[in-house]
């Protein structure tokens, strides 16, 4: 069990050890780092630029809620298993090529958000320099120096967010201060926005939209986790920190700034320092961007053809890949990919989460060679059920206009998935009998 994995490896296609798992510190401030973040306080003003503040009070709260119930249940079943989000889904409703869907469709994102977090990154710096360094010079800069820090892995990225994350909660609060001198609070909570007005369910998809990824990948680094206590505090420390107090301090800055404009919000109320927050907050969550969307990779490879590639050099790649994204502009795209996200990866997690705590399937194997510290040898097929649970999910949230849309995509795909495999078991338990007695 004292097995290490190898520089930029970090056990990506087996189970973390319990020798190599770590504190409720270390696992929480990447939590709190991968919301307190400059996007999170963009998502923030852009519903303060088209809501009233307790509008965008109760969108936070509904897309929150959703974002806690997933990210613990994920969670905790990473943290029990040792296991990835894209390697759990071998054994949670996806098998070996479902897997590897699951594995692109993370990674993808996470190549997005790579990038248009690397453009924030660059923007800091650009803004910085008095425009001494162009956009895409600095976006190239910033895009490479985070990608050699995330081949070093999950310790280096505990590491960081223990610099930068008390570094952004003083800058943020140095900006409130600033702004709450010249404005009454009691005035901005009752402020007309300046923006076109935002509906709720629009709002609320934002949120869970805005961080949905970041819920669906928790096992990524709940697997580190020692036990389910932990998992649990880690994901309500991050919620009430990380998206309710950000979102509501940037709702509050973009009533009284009246723009969404967040860099030049925090550049304006905190200077030089302001500045320097936006470039280390998108440090610490491109890293985790990059992290998971190697692991998926990883996984990948190693499911369709059955390649055990380093991930460290499957990061500088991809790291490659999101530099160049963000150098042509994917910042331009923002709400349109949060509000595509907040439909597509919720029903990944109903399905998981449905498989893996009602149905069970393969929650045996996972016992036995978890002791051993092994994984089940036998993987299953995709199942086509579990293909029409996600479109079905996905298209639900996508074209039904009631409700909040990330919800309904995933409990209508967990609903599908539990409902179409009882279904095909007791046909098969009834095939199976028919040609018993025959």
């Amino acid at each position: 069990m004292g097995q290490k994995a190898n520089i930029g490896d970090d056990f990506s296609l087996s189970r973390v050890p319990m020798s190599a798992r770590q504190s409720l510190w270390s696992i929480t401030i990447i939590r709190v780092g991968a919301l307190a973040t400059i996007s999170q306080f963009m998502l923030g003003a852009s519903l303060g630029f088209g809501m009233s503040f307790w509008e965008a009070f109760w969108a936070t709260m509904l897309g929150s809620v959703i974002l806690q119930v997933i990210s613990f249940l994920l969670g905790y079943a990473g943290a029990r298993e040792g296991l990835s989000t894209s390697l759990l889904a071998r054994w949670t409703g996806f098998g070996r090529y479902g897997s590897s869907i699951i594995g692109a469709v993370i990674a993808i994102s996470c190549i997005g958000w790579f990038g248009v977090q690397n453009s924030v990154f660059a923007n800091g710096i650009v803004q910085a320099t008095g425009g001494k360094l162009s956009l895409p010079v600095a976006a190239t800069i910033t895009g490479l120096g985070v990608t050699v820090l995330v081949i070093f892995g999950f310790k280096l990225l505990s590491i960081t967010a223990s610099i930068t994350v008390p570094l952004f909660l003083l800058a943020v609060g140095f900006g409130i201060y600033q702004v709450l001198s010249e404005h009454s609070i009691l005035d901005l909570i009752g402020a007309t926005p300046a923006g076109e007005p935002l509906t709720m369910g629009a709002a609320a998809t934002m949120v869970a939209g805005g961080f949905i990824i970041g819920a669906v990948i928790t096992p990524d680094f709940t697997r580190f986790a020692k036990s389910g206590k932990d998992v649990f505090w880690m994901a309500t420390i991050g919620v009430l920190i990380g998206e309710l107090g950000i979102n509501m301090i940037a709702v509050l800055l973009a009533l009284a700034a009246r723009t969404n404009d967040v860099v030049s919000i925090m550049v304006g109320t905190a200077g030089w320092f302001g500045a320097l927050v936006v470039i280390l907050s998108t440090v610490k969550i491109n890293n985790l961007n990059l992290y998971s969307s190697s692991l998926g990779f990883t996984n990948i490879f190693d499911s369709l053809f059955n390649i055990k590639l380093n991930r460290g050099i499957v990061t500088l790649v991809i790291g490659i890949i999101g530099t160049v994204l963000s150098v042509i502009g994917i910042l331009d795209y923002f709400v349109d990919f949060l509000v595509f996200l907040g439909v597509l990866v919720p029903p990944i997690a109903g399905i998981m989460l449905v498989e893996y705590f009602i149905l069970k399937t393969h929650r045996q194997a996972l016992d036995e060679t978890r002791k051993e510290g092994t994984l089940p040898e036998n993987i299953g097929s995709l199942h086509p059920i579990t293909l029409i649970a996600w479109v079905a999910g996905f298209a639900s949230g996508y074209f039904v206009p009631l409700g909040i849309p990330s919800i309904n995509s995933l409990v209508i795909s967990g609903l599908v998935y539990l409902i179409g495999a009882v279904i095909i078991k007791k046909f098969n338990d009834k095939d199976r009998l028919t040609r018993k007695v025959a």
